[in-house]
């Protein structure tokens, strides 16, 4: 009795995963319609990097003859911290873009401008041009002045995606990414998340953690005080170290209205740990994020 019960609990589990997969490969946008901006997509937020392309690794296992042409226009907002660290918050909003081509080539808010340059069934491996428009002293005149500005700066992105297994369809990313100008440094990520209970053909959501590492130049850009920086602002000098900048947790969900329009929201929350948590820059360890938005598929 044990064991036909809990057979028949996988199988409903099973459909269940089913359902949201081949729901979320009809409409996903890869996580970036939950981006308030291009620009957004790749300042640093607590929004997870996998929720950028949250859903996408899952598609051909339940979806093999993926279309050539994938096509996802949309309009988002972002509330979020007007800086890492930053204890105030503001709105953002602007559009999101997704356009994929047999599985091989994107053009994503999230992902940057890339190819995915070896995969197989349940992974894939990408590399991608990607941007940073670093952070302004007016994003926060009270807390950053004195601390001038970092500088917008292109990036290449790897990033590697595997999925378990289609039972249980628990998706493993990692990715690094390097900047040229600007912070000038190197920042990675960990991350997992997979379909959550609850998804049916017209809602569906995921979940998962995220941790976040990164080298000394890129730590002191965003989070260290230098001699002159230290002269002209309110903080003393200080030094931030490599090592592991923050922890987080991410929530997306995405509700299918008919065949061409859907919503996606995203909930995401990050701890600022090590050198970036004890900066005299950081106000707040603790921050969040929370985007919704709307949009077409052609």
């Amino acid at each position: 009795m044990f064991n036909s019960r809990r057979k028949r609990g996988g199988r409903l589990r099973n459909k269940q995963t089913g359902i949201a997969a081949v729901s979320f490969a009809a409409a996903t946008i890869g996580g970036v319609a939950v981006l308030p901006a291009p620009v957004s997509a790749q300042t640093p937020s607590p929004l997870g990097e996998w929720q950028y392309s949250v859903g996408i690794p899952l598609q051909k296992m339940w979806q093999p003859n993926i279309p050539d042409w994938q096509v996802r226009l949309g309009l988002a907002t972002s509330f979020q911290p007007r800086y890492e660290g930053s204890d105030r918050y503001h709105l953002m909003a602007g559009p999101s873009i997704d356009v994929r081509y047999k599985d091989l080539f994107f053009l994503s808010s999230g992902e940057g401008f890339g190819v995915n340059f070896a995969q197989g069934q349940n992974w894939r491996a990408s590399l991608a041009a990607v941007y940073d428009l670093g952070r302004r002293g007016h994003d926060d005149p009270q807390e950053l002045n004195g601390l001038g500005n970092i500088n917008p700066a292109p990036g290449i992105k790897l990033a590697g995606e595997y999925v378990v297994s289609k039972d249980f369809p628990l998706v493993l990313r990692a990715d690094v990414r390097r900047y040229f100008g600007g912070s000038n440094g190197w920042t990675g990520d960990f991350g997992a998340y997979m379909p959550m209970p609850g998804s049916t053909k017209q809602f569906f959501w995921f979940a998962g953690p995220n941790v976040t590492l990164a080298d000394s130049t890129y730590m002191n850009s965003w989070f260290g005080v230098n001699q002159s920086q230290a002269a002209h602002s309110q903080f003393s000098q200080y030094h931030a170290s490599a090592g592991f900048k923050s922890v987080g947790f991410g929530i997306s969900a995405v509700w299918l209205f008919n065949k061409h329009w859907f919503a996606t929201a995203d909930g995401a929350f990050e701890q600022l740990v090590g050198s970036a948590g004890n900066s005299p820059v950081t106000h707040r360890k603790a921050n969040g994020v929370a985007d919704i938005s709307i949009n077409y598929r052609f």
